[in-house]
């Protein structure tokens, strides 16, 4: 987890890279590049780290990261057989630098929002509604199409992106916490054994011990890290599995609640409604809604 400046490898007949990628694991340590990313993850779940954000990730999401913002994204482990399976992860990324189209084009008059676009990419941009779905679809045309096709579609992404502005932001404004290579280790440590353990009750004093730490120094630790306690944390990883399995529906919702970790339902509950701001049952009727439009 020690922090690694990445060199993007970009083809020498091209202005920017394009990449769908289905591996075992995102696998790339926390690191940092001077172009900008779209990352947008077709398939896994697991942990992402964006500046000092610490959050689960799910399938489906679309991220802006700007330049020099630190990032990780940690799939849970599933081994690296020869053969992909249905546990491999899956994702179309898209870099680019500022001036891949020309030292000049951005500042052109017509392209006056990019800039400003530029700059709150620096804190990472979760994009949502009709403009996620935008994006995706642009993002799965760039992987095969021409190269010059590939241009006019960051240039429709881009304009997505700067003209519509559905998003939140992700890390804190100008607030990037460095921890140190032990520290960073530590937490990675903690970050692997909650993915594992997270279906059952775990006690702030077990998940102390994975970061050699007592409950009070290791809280305090956390909340510097992340800018979250861990129990919140906790939570949110397991609301997300939560909204997966909602989503499959293969369980019934109080089944659920007790395989993503929660020991009474109307805990679930409480939690869910805070996480997402509605009930099991109305994220269940909505998705189901969005699929038939």
């Amino acid at each position: 987890m020690k922090l690694h400046f990445h060199k993007v490898p970009v083809p020498m007949q091209d202005s920017f890279s394009i990449r769908h990628d289905r591996v075992p694991n995102f696998g790339k340590p926390l690191h940092y590049h001077p172009e900008l990313e779209l990352h947008f993850t077709i398939k896994g779940e697991g942990i992402r780290l964006i500046g000092d954000n610490v959050a689960h990730f799910k399938e489906g999401e679309v991220i802006l990261l700007g330049e020099h913002l630190p990032h990780a994204w940690r799939g849970k482990e599933n081994g690296a057989g020869a053969v992909m399976d249905a546990s491999w992860v899956e994702a179309i990324v898209i870099q680019f630098s500022t001036d891949c189209l020309g030292r000049e084009f951005f500042q052109l008059p017509e392209a006056y929002l990019l800039p400003r676009i530029f700059e709150l990419a620096k804190k990472g941009l979760l994009f949502h509604g009709t403009s996620a779905e935008l994006i995706k679809a642009l993002m799965y045309q760039s992987v095969t199409a021409t190269r010059f096709e590939r241009v006019l579609l960051l240039l429709q992404i881009l304009q997505v992106i700067s003209e519509r502005e559905e998003f939140t932001t992700i890390a804190s404004a100008h607030a990037f916490y460095k921890p140190s290579e032990h520290e960073s280790a530590r937490l990675n440590n903690v970050l692997v054994f909650t993915l594992a353990n997270f279906k059952r009750e775990i006690s702030l004093e077990e998940v102390a011990a994975v970061g050699n730490l007592s409950v009070t120094s290791f809280c305090r630790y956390f909340k510097t890290v992340t800018n979250k306690t861990y129990l919140d944390f906790l939570t949110e990883v397991r609301i997300s599995h939560t909204c997966r399995m909602i989503i499959e529906d293969r369980y019934p919702i109080a089944m659920i609640c007790y395989e993503c970790g929660f020991n009474n339902v109307s805990n679930f509950y409480r939690h869910f409604k805070k996480f997402t701001g509605m009930t099991p049952f109305e994220y269940k009727k909505r998705y189901n809604k969005e699929l038939s439009a």
